[in-house]
């Protein structure tokens, strides 16, 4: 799992996307450079029992090891991020009770952030917020937005795989590509936030992380998907499900839901540092 740093702490927002504003961060964090794929839940699920399910993409595609992972309800992603940070000795992000449900963090836990009660403060990894995901997807180190997070204005090359062009406008029956060839890099150097497979943020769709029942959202449209699922002002760029939504519960609607995973910063003693996180390989490297 690579990463890439997002800089330029305390940025303007974007005052032309969706949400409006959008995007504004006041601190430095890493975001995956390419999708979380379906082998990583695998050996995830192997090596600590997680039963996080993934959709059957025989008819789409495939389920070779290096497509992104779909299929996955926000709370089975909350599990996966939790995993990542016990395996690393670190706090799980999420309070998830002994059934997998999701909990809002109180007062009298460590870690506990008043501003956002989803996010244990402590934690190394985490889905991204809206505004994170959104940043490394639209923006740029020089502050200026793009309408799609290839760092273009204008209406990308849809591709069936590569790194140009963004993975949208294919037949469903094509199903996403590979993870490490989902199209063009954003100016931060993510890879596929625009196409591919949706992807979870952490955040509520009202914006306010308050409720653990409320209605999340997914960002950046999908392998067949259009232009107005993919562009930063697109009325139909976000959608929202339930937390426990999943293949099983609402059919063909999840065969292009996945995630990406965000972290804080990690220094590095050198320019790649690999670790094992119970089989699960992770390879930092520190982009910018």
């Amino acid at each position: 799992m690579d990463f890439v740093t997002i800089g330029n702490p305390g940025n303007a927002a974007d005052t032309t996307g969706s949400p409006n504003p959008a995007g504004s961060v006041a601190y430095t964090y890493n975001l995956g450079k390419y999708e979380v794929s379906r082998d990583m839940i695998n050996k995830a699920n192997a090596a600590g029992s997680l039963g996080i399910t993934l959709r059957d993409m025989t008819n789409y595609g495939g389920n070779d090891a290096n497509k992104p992972a779909t299929g996955i309800s926000w709370q089975e992603a909350a599990k996966f991020v939790n995993y990542l940070n016990i395996s690393q000795g670190s706090v799980a992000a999420y309070k998830l009770d002994a059934g997998g449900n999701f909990q809002i963090w109180s007062a009298g836990d460590a870690g506990y952030n008043p501003n956002n009660l989803f996010r244990n403060s402590l934690a190394q990894y985490f889905l991204p917020s809206t505004n994170e995901w959104y940043k490394a997807a639209y923006g740029s180190p020089s502050g200026i937005w793009h309408d799609f997070a290839t760092g273009v204005d204008t209406a990308p090359t849809a591709v069936a795989g590569g790194s140009s062009g963004v993975v949208y406008r294919q037949l469903w029956s094509a199903g996403p590509a590979n993870i490490a060839n989902a199209g063009g890099f954003s100016d931060w150097g993510t890879m596929g936030q625009n196409g591919n497979a949706w992807e979870w943020t952490e955040t509520a769709w009202d914006g306010v992380n308050n409720n653990p029942n409320e209605l999340r959202e997914v960002r950046g449209g999908s392998w067949g998907d259009d232009v107005a699922q993919i562009q930063s002002d697109g009325i139909t760029s976000r959608y929202w499900y339930t937390p426990t939504n999943n293949d099983q519960e609402v059919g063909n609607d999840f065969i292009n839901k996945g995630l990406r995973i965000a972290s804080t910063t990690i220094p590095e003693p050198s320019s790649l540092s690999l670790f094992a996180l119970g089989g699960v390989l992770v390879a930092l490297r520190r982009r910018r």
